[in-house]
């Protein structure tokens, strides 16, 4: 029997990995047959190149909405019954987060509202919730089991720390199996470049320099974006109705370390980084503890790192008519 997934936000960089790792022939695409409906706002992050790949599998459809528009997505959900919805669509950059809070709010948690909503009228099945690690706020020492308290400090994490808390009260209220995961940085191609990485890559290959927050010696868990989707793809399939996942990389670096690994891959030296002043309310150190996943579904990070990251540094050196466009519609291009 062909399983039916309605995939939100499948246009952007970790919704459309999974799109292209369910459809792909490769390893990790499931057993049994889907099919993928992606329902994708088209913002300024979401691509529909990213989709081209699978663009003619007939068993891909596109939708061009808005999980905001309750009207929209009942048309969809009532034309073309779905058996479950793996939920990635959100806005999830911090600086725009800090410098414009409403949309953050009104896509992660009205229109994941939204989206619960037409999951129990419609009878969808499983409601797989993609959430981060940022929602935990910032630890010092150790790692955050799942069971630890929500304590977010940016208007993103908080934004999310809000839909992961509504996702399972929908399970608790109305029996709805709800599943959650939270993922630590990813990076990988296609990711939009005003993430870390593919902004200090695509900076670096055309030769500007870089800007790294305060002393760079906050600290961050690395996670490869096929790590990723297949610890999503194992919840989806295995995991429990009402538990939340965390997924980690198994790779910490600060700031810093990671800047010097990217300029010694683009050829580059410290010269070409300026200290700016640290991001407002900054989290110093993220680290799940991703043994749950592991000990019940069998997950572990299999990307060698310093392999992904050079891996990723040539697709962004590969592939300029791809990020190029990208970054001049989004006023990220520099003069130099």
């Amino acid at each position: 029997m062909t399983t039916r997934i309605l995939v939100t936000g499948g246009a952007g960089f970790i919704g459309s990995h999974y799109v292209r790792t369910l459809l792909e022939d490769s390893p990790q695409a499931p057993a049994r047959p889907v099919e993928l409906t992606v329902l994708d706002a088209l913002t300024y992050a979401g691509d529909p190149s990213n989709l081209d790949p699978v663009r003619d599998d007939p068993r891909f459809s596109f939708v061009h909405g808005d999980i905001r528009d309750a009207a929209a997505v009942d048309r969809l959900l009532a034309g073309r019954p779905h058996d479950q919805i793996v939920h990635f669509a959100a806005e999830t950059h911090v600086d725009r987060s800090i410098t414009g809070a409403a949309d953050f709010v009104t896509t992660n948690v009205v229109g994941t509202q939204v989206l619960l909503d037409a999951a129990l009228r419609h009878g969808v099945g499983t409601f797989v919730h993609i959430s981060t690690d940022e929602v935990y706020g910032s630890i010092p020492l150790g790692s955050w089991p799942e069971t630890d308290p929500l304590d977010p400090n940016s208007p993103y994490s908080a934004a999310k720390a809000s839909s992961d808390l509504l996702a399972l009260a929908y399970h608790r209220t109305h029996g709805l199996d709800v599943r959650i995961t939270r993922c630590s940085n990813n990076y990988g191609p296609r990711q939009f470049p005003e993430k870390l990485v593919p902004l200090f890559v695509t900076n670096l290959l055309d030769g500007l320099h870089v800007p790294l927050y305060g002393d760079g010696h906050q600290v961050r868990d690395w996670l490869h974006v096929s790590d990723h989707v297949r610890g999503v793809e194992l919840v989806r399939r295995g995991g429990r109705p009402g538990e939340v996942y965390n997924i980690g990389g198994g790779t910490e670096l600060t700031n810093r370390e990671l800047t010097g690994l990217l300029l010694e891959a683009c050829g580059a030296g410290w010269d070409m980084v300026d200290h700016v002043a640290d991001r407002k309310g900054h989290d110093q150190r993220y680290s799940v503890d991703w043994g749950k996943i592991r000990d019940e579904l069998g997950y572990t990070p299999v990307s060698d790192f310093g392999a992904g990251l050079a891996g990723t540094v040539a697709w962004y050196r590969d592939h300029r008519e791809w990020w190029e466009p990208l970054k001049s519609r989004a006023g990220l291009v520099v003069p130099r």
